[in-house]
């Protein structure tokens, strides 16, 4: 645990699988095992799956595949007394996501008799805290175009920090042997124990970013799969412990480039890494080394916020459409629908069709105008400020979509056909993103409690 790196060190860190609960592979794993690697770290959370899950407080993985692949890390740390570094607990990485995972970690824990030093490292942010930064001027815009502000702080259901590579580090000085964490950049579970050691932060950065998504570096690419890293002075090697994948330097530069604004610097809590001198070197059929990556320092020391609130509750309806004559005019049916509702329901809501055929995933971005296919899918979405009234207005818009006429109708009824019955699903509380802000702190622990509990 209080490993240091000396000249000639090599240090391995084995990323079992890409998302914690998204299963993995036990051959990978225990091939990796057999690596001897000096930590196991692996993500566990991400925004991708959009805003709901971080307001709601509730995990996007199943807590059975969570379990299982929970108990498989904690068997190969136990067997070899290595560290296990997990960030951003239960999806969201807020306090009720952190408590999921404890609860699932306890469970195994009892069940098969294990003691760990464990640190749990909260992520949620103080909104009396934010309030105040925001009146000293220290947050930001980031991907949203406006300003923070304390209303919008207030409006919030949950707001959580992105932490860095610092509350993992800490929590090892700790003698922790298990790092659950909150929200978390997704390198930073991965490096963490490189970077205590003493590497080059500028490698140990951009390992951690190549392994954060465990065997998507490889080829051929899989849902879920592990990887091993292995830092050395000067470089880092890449490479899946699936004797059936291989690394290459397409693959990896590929992944060094995946969801990045600039292909050539890669920022994060407290600098950012410069990639126009790196090098990806082929040294044989299924490992890469990669050399030259530098850390840039930032001037001050900045968290990503993220914060989601509350917009209203989803009711929806899937359709398909293969009439060639609605599907012609659909854009004439679907306001057709519109007015229709309006005559009973005038506002207090939002009415939305995704037409899958046409402009479902692209919306108002898709080049092609141009209807091509000979049947449409189309998704009634109704969000209002109460279940109730979603429902309603969710039905009304069903039945007119069912039963309205259109010009060269041939059938007196029957204008969707449904997959499901019942048709109306309730999807429940609706969530936008409202913070994606940065906030300079002057500690980059400050915002990030560490507690030791024994299991």
């Amino acid at each position: 645990m209080n490993a240091k790196r000396t000249a000639g060190h090599r240090m391995t860190i084995l990323a079992p699988e890409g998302m914690l609960g998204y299963g993995i592979p036990p051959r990978s794993m225990a091939e990796g095992m057999k690596r001897n690697p000096d930590a196991l770290g692996v993500d566990a959370g991400s925004t991708d799956p959009g805003p709901y899950y971080l307001g709601a407080g509730v995990p996007f993985t199943n807590r059975r595949a969570f379990k299982r692949d929970l108990a498989m890390i904690l068997e190969a740390a136990k067997t070899r007394r290595i560290p296990v570094l997990i960030g951003s607990a239960g999806g969201g990485g807020g306090t009720p996501h952190l408590e999921w995972t404890l609860e699932v970690y306890r469970e195994i824990c009892r069940e098969r008799d294990y003691h760990f030093r464990t640190a749990v490292i909260g992520a949620e942010v103080d909104r009396g805290w934010l309030t105040r930064q925001i009146a000293r001027g220290r947050t930001s815009p980031l991907d949203l175009d406006t300003p923070l502000t304390a209303a919008e702080v207030n409006r919030s259901a949950r707001i959580v920090a992105q932490m860095g590579f610092e509350p993992f580090m800490r929590a090892l000085d700790m003698d922790a042997e298990v790092i659950i964490a909150g929200r978390a950049y997704d390198p930073a579970c991965i490096g963490a124990v490189p970077l205590r050691a003493g590497f080059d932060p500028g490698l140990v950065i951009h390992m951690g970013k190549i392994l954060e998504c465990g065997g998507a570096a490889a080829y051929p690419r899989h849902g879920s799969d592990s990887l091993l890293g292995f830092i050395e002075e000067d470089a880092f090697v890449v490479e899946p412990p699936n004797p059936d994948k291989v690394c290459t330097v397409a693959s990896v530069a590929a992944h060094t480039l995946y969801e990045k604004a600039d292909p050539y610097l890669l920022h994060l809590p407290g600098g950012a890494i410069d990639l126009t001198r790196t090098t990806f070197e082929q040294i044989n059929p299924r490992q890469v080394r990669v050399s030259g990556t530098r850390f840039v320092k930032a001037p001050h020391y900045t968290l990503k916020l993220e914060g989601v609130r509350r917009v209203g509750y989803r009711t929806l309806a899937i359709a398909g459409v293969r009439d060639p004559i609605l599907i012609s005019q659909i854009d004439a049916y679907l306001e057709n629908i519109r007015q229709r509702v309006a005559e009973t329901y005038p506002d207090g809501y939002r009415l939305i069709f995704h037409v899958y055929g046409r402009d479902g995933v692209m919306g108002r971005l898709e080049q092609v105008k141009e209807i091509r296919a000979h049947e449409i899918g189309l998704v009634i979405e109704v969000v209002a400020d109460d279940p109730d009234t979603s429902a309603a207005v969710l039905a009304l818009a069903r039945s007119a979509g069912l039963h309205v006429t259109y010009p060269g109708r041939k059938a007196i009824a029957g204008n969707l056909a449904f997959p499901f019955s019942p048709s109306d699903l309730k999807a429940g509380e609706v969530y936008e993103f409202n913070i994606h802000h940065l906030v300079v702190v002057d500690d980059p622990l400050e915002l990030f409690p560490i507690e030791i509990v024994e299991t």
